[in-house]
C-alpha cells in the first residue's frame, strides 16, 4: 500500500472534522487498515498531516507554476503563476477547511518559520525571477530579497482572500494583484 492511500484518508478526515480532531485511529479506519499500518509509515498524526499538507499544497503550487498559454516573457509567467497560485490555494477545500476550523495552525507559518511548501514556492519564484533577470523582463535586484518579498505578498493574498472579497469583487481584486506584481517586477 502506498502512502497516498493513507494521505487520501487523512484528507477525508480533515475535510470532515478539521485538523485538530483528526486522529490516527480515524485515518486508519477511513483507509481500512490497522493503526499499526499507519504507525509503520508515520510516527504520529502530526507527521501524517504535515506530509498531507506538503503533498496537497505543493501539488497546487506546482500546477500554478505551469504556464497555461505561452507567456511573452518570464515576468508575465511569474505574474500568471502567482495569481494562479492564489486562486488555487484560496479555492482549495483543504486549505479552506484549515483556515476555517484550525486557523491557529497556520500562524507559525506566518510569524515563526517557513514550511516546506513555502520553501518550495520560494524556489519556484526564485527560478522565475532569475530567468526574468536574464531575459530582461524583470528588474534586477537581490534575488533572495525579491523572492521572499513575492512569497510574502502571494501568501498574504491566499490567506486573506475570503475576508478580502467580502465587499470587493474577487476578479477586480485579482486584476489589481496582477497589476501590482507586474509593476513591481517591471524593469
Amino acid at each position: 500500500m502506498s502512502d497516498d492511500v493513507l494521505l487520501d484518508a487523512a484528507k477525508k478526515c480533515v475535510l470532515a472534522v478539521g485538523v485538530r480532531r483528526t486522529t490516527l485511529a480515524e485515518i486508519a479506519r477511513t483507509a481500512k487498515v490497522s493503526r499499526m499500518t499507519v504507525y509503520r509509515r508515520f510516527p504520529d498524526v502530526r507527521s501524517v498531516l504535515a506530509t498531507l499538507m506538503t503533498r496537497e499544497f505543493g501539488g497546487l503550487l506546482q500546477g500554478a507554476a505551469e504556464p497555461g498559454a505561452e507567456p511573452a516573457n518570464f515576468r508575465e509567467r511569474l505574474v500568471h503563476s502567482s495569481t494562479a497560485a492564489v486562486a488555487a490555494l484560496s479555492g482549495d477545500p483543504l486549505f479552506r477547511t484549515l483556515l476555517d476550523l484550525d486557523p491557529e495552525l497556520v500562524l507559525p507559518y506566518i510569524v515563526e518559520r517557513l514550511g516546506k511548501t513555502q520553501r518550495f514556492a520560494e524556489g519556484v519564484i526564485l527560478h522565475l525571477l532569475k530567468s526574468g533577470h536574464e531575459d530582461g523582463s524583470i528588474r534586477k535586484g537581490d534575488l533572495a530579497a525579491q523572492a521572499r518579498t513575492l512569497l510574502l505578498l502571494i501568501q498574504s493574498f491566499a490567506f486573506s482572500m475570503r475576508p478580502a472579497t467580502a465587499d470587493v469583487d474577487e476578479n477586480d481584486l485579482m486584476t489589481e494583484f496582477a497589476q501590482v506584481l507586474d509593476a513591481a517586477l517591471r524593469p
